[in-house]
């Protein structure tokens, strides 16, 4: 097995901490780099997203780009992003009082502004179409949930019976599955029904897959070519237009450490992150105060 990653946190002469980081690439369904375990346990959380965005694509041939990209999004509540969130639910049917996403701490107290409101609305709509009950969508019971498992679990070759679930952060069902499964789910996504109109529409609207100063959004602007998508608790998963699938896990979940470890793991793909390599640590004050980089 190769050694993972680590990456290091640094402030002044003091070396404050260590991050471990695995991190596995594969293309037509092998391996073709890897750091640390490969069959390391990952939730996969809004690293799904892309996935469970399947059935709208299918669904609905008239979205436009930004309305399929917003569904795929952890976004930052910003007014472009509930607008196009609202553009998604007036064009399949859907009420922002249909929106069962909870409310998120510091943000407006309406569930448009969730960071998962897009994901959510894009719900409704597979619901709509598929002659399903709205109301419990997110329920791990409802039909919608059942048919979002066998397609995260399908996109990464495995049956649903060896995926472990539980409730996200948003309420609706979660994935559990090795790291190099995460990686394989991505490497398919462009080929799957639907999967090319997500992928273009994340390529083409990074800014609302994150905001500004997401990692996924900075790594697509600064490599077109690569769509990206974090999850929480340290988690980043990737595709490139030829097929490369890349998951990139922190163990103890503290998502500082993956720039550096992107931009390390990345190179051997040409991936080409130079400002990932080092993150800035600055104090209250706005002055440098340490750096977090490769050890």
């Amino acid at each position: 097995m190769a050694e993972p990653l680590r990456v290091a946190v640094r402030r002044g002469s003091i070396l404050e901490c260590v991050h471990e980081v695995h991190a596995v690439a594969v293309h037509d369904g092998s391996v073709v780099a890897d750091a640390g375990d490969r069959s390391l346990p990952a939730s996969l959380r809004s690293s799904a997203k892309p996935l469970q965005a399947l059935p709208l694509a299918r669904a609905y041939e008239g979205l436009a780009e930004d309305e399929l990209a917003i569904a795929a999004a952890s976004h930052f509540g910003t007014p472009e992003h509930v607008e196009v969130v609202r553009r998604l639910l007036a064009a399949t049917g859907g009420r922002e009082d249909e929106l069962d996403c909870g409310l998120q701490d510091g943000r407006p107290p309406e569930p448009v502004f969730h960071n998962c409101s897009g994901k959510h609305a894009a719900m409704i709509a597979v619901c709509r179409d598929s002659g399903w009950r709205v109301e419990g969508y997110r329920h791990p019971d409802h039909p919608l949930q059942l048919a979002l498992h066998e397609e995260v679990a399908a996109a990464a070759g495995l049956e649903t019976a060896e995926t472990s679930t539980g409730p996200d952060g948003c309420g609706v069902v979660c994935f559990g599955l090795p790291l190099e499964r995460a990686a394989r789910a991505f490497s398919e996504l462009e080929g799957l029904e639907g999967g090319e109109r997500i992928a273009a529409a994340m390529r083409a609207h990074p800014v609302l897959i994150g905001g500004e100063g997401a990692t996924d959004t900075a790594l697509m602007r600064a490599q077109p070519q690569w769509l990206a998508k974090g999850g929480a608790e340290g988690l980043m998963c990737a595709a490139s237009t030829d097929g490369v699938g890349v998951a990139v896990k922190v163990v103890d979940g503290n998502s500082r450490a993956l720039r550096p470890a992107l931009a390390a793991f990345g190179a051997e793909l040409g991936l080409e992150l130079p400002d990932f390599h080092e993150v800035p640590v600055r104090n209250w004050h706005g002055e440098p105060a340490g750096t977090v980089s490769l050890l």
